[in-house]
């Protein structure tokens, strides 16, 4: 079997990572829903992290990061996902 290249080795784990998102956060349950929402509210997703303190408002910005980077799993096709991730 030949080896992939690094970049098609990338795009394959890429796939397979976001595949395993979403089997995870697009389940129909209300479990997964009602975690959806938590981490929605608990990320800030929709609002503003700043804080006039900067540890906080690093702290707040990580956490919008996370949801965020499940999100973007969630909703963009591969091709956007591995534009904004696998480029890097």
């Amino acid at each position: 079997m030949a080896k992939q290249n690094p970049v098609e080795a990338s795009k394959t784990y890429l796939k397979s990572r976001q595949t395993a998102y979403q089997q995870t956060f697009l389940a129909e349950s209300s479990a997964v829903k009602a975690v959806l929402k938590d981490l929605e509210k608990f990320c800030r997703a929709n609002e503003t992290t700043f804080n006039a303190d900067p540890r906080l408002h690093a702290l707040l910005e990580g956490r919008r990061e996370v949801y965020l980077r499940i999100k973007n799993h969630l909703e963009m096709s591969f091709d956007s996902l591995w534009r904004k991730l696998g480029e890097k």
